[in-house]
């Protein structure tokens, strides 16, 4: 038979050299890891991602960026909403891997502090990277003339995903506080807040940022709850799952909840800024669907392939999810120099524009990626022989090439 020629052999080399060392990964992966649990943390900063690049816009009027959702026009798009609004899935699996990590750090024993600070510098170090570009961005766009509120709109674009962190922060070092604590507590709290905005119209005006804490503290403590082994039963994740959606359908359909579970620009409620009781039960049933899926993904994740892309995006959960609005924020800017593009720049008012952002997916994609490949380094950080993965923290594994033919050397990077 004829030698293939080099152009038909490159991509069968490539493609060989993947498998080979998704195996390599799947081979040095602990046992004891739970896989599914890092596939539905993958999951759900995809979700939030794709979420925010298909209901966010930045439409060019007046000589200037501002901020529209194409729920405003098309409120038939809520059920979009649905599908890729899932915080709650990425609170319950945040409190099962901190769960999880401080026993483990116990049980070697770490002290509290040190724990801590592993997670939290993992956590926080990325923002400082956000924070320093878009300090040197916004002076730059000023001194050049850009029009205040352009830049007010990229700012808070772009730092948005800054509140996330800062609860997922408090929570984490709550975590031996809340580690026992019931989910029925803080659905309590937020049950109590709404009937006094939304049923009493009582109370002072900052009362629902309460629920803040207490509507993300849900899934959490449901994570916990998952560590303890108290979520083990399909039945504990259909009553989750069946009780949320039957509570979210009567909320939204009968006591004038809002049937979009993010943000409409204009609109006098918002569940999510801050979170109201719809949904917190939405998360309640996002959750019930998560644990139900739990066998199925490990058996998934059994797969190499499947399991080095989860791994992949696990190693840059936090700079992809930092990043992400910048890179939509940074390709509509350049953009514009074009002038204004439909699906980009233009109204979001239609099928139209539906089709046209569909499109632009693929771009935004493109320019995260590089925005991870450049700020990578700080949520990784340099790994000192010696120094362990730090106190608690979740860990995926990467494989590399030993100096003697056919070895491995495993070295844990931390997620």
């Amino acid at each position: 038979m004829p030698e293939q020629a080099p152009a038909t052999r490159a991509p069968h080399r490539a493609l060989h050299a993947i498998r080979r060392s998704a195996h390599r990964l799947d081979a040095a992966t602990p046992a004891s890891r739970d896989r599914a649990a890092d596939a539905l943390r993958a999951f759900a900063i995809l979700g939030v991602v794709l979420g925010h690049w298909l209901v966010t816009a930045l439409v060019a009027e007046d000589g200037a960026l501002h901020t529209a959702s194409p729920l405003q026009h098309l409120p038939r798009l809520a059920p979009v909403s649905w599908l890729f609004q899932t915080l709650a899935v990425f609170f319950l699996v945040g409190g099962q891997m901190a769960t999880r990590g401080l026993a483990a750090a116990r049980t070697r024993g770490d002290t509290y502090a040190r724990w801590l600070r592993a997670r939290l510098t993992r956590m926080l170090r990325p923002a400082t990277a956000l924070l320093a570009l878009w300090t040197v961005t916004a002076t730059a766009l000023l001194l050049t003339g850009t029009p205040l509120a352009t830049v007010h709109t990229l700012l808070k674009l772009a730092l948005s995903p800054l509140w996330f962190l800062l609860v997922f922060a408090a929570l984490t070092a709550a975590t031996p506080l809340v580690a026992r604590l019931n989910p029925l507590w803080p659905l309590a709290v937020v049950l109590h807040v709404d009937l006094l905005r939304f049923g009493l119209h009582l109370g002072p005006s900052w009362l629902g940022w309460i629920n803040l804490a207490a509507g993300w503290l849900v899934p959490y403590t449901l994570g916990a709850a998952w560590t303890r082994g108290e979520l083990r039963s399909r039945r504990s994740a259909l009553t989750l799952l069946a009780g949320g959606t039957a509570a979210t359908a009567v909320l939204v359909g009968c006591a004038g909840y809002p049937a979009s579970m993010v943000g409409v620009p204009g609109s006098a409620v918002s569940n999510l800024n801050p979170p109201t009781l719809a949904a917190v039960t939405f998360g309640l049933a996002q959750c019930g669907l998560a644990l139900l899926l739990r066998d199925r993904l490990r058996r998934t994740m059994a797969r190499p392939l499947a399991w080095a892309a989860v791994a992949l995006v696990n190693l840059s959960a936090m700079t992809v999810f930092l990043w992400h609005q910048t890179a939509l924020a940074a390709t509509t800017t350049v953009a514009l120099t074009a002038g204004r593009l439909p699906g980009l720049h233009t109204t979001p008012d239609g099928p139209g524009w539906v089709a046209a952002r569909l499109l632009w997916l693929p771009v935004f994609g493109l320019v995260l990626a590089v925005c991870r490949t450049a700020f990578r380094s700080f949520e990784q950080g340099r790994h000192r022989p010696g120094s362990g993965t730090g106190a608690g923290r979740s860990r995926v594994v990467r494989v590399h090439r030993g100096a003697e033919p056919g070895t491995g050397r495993v070295v844990r990077r931390v997620v």
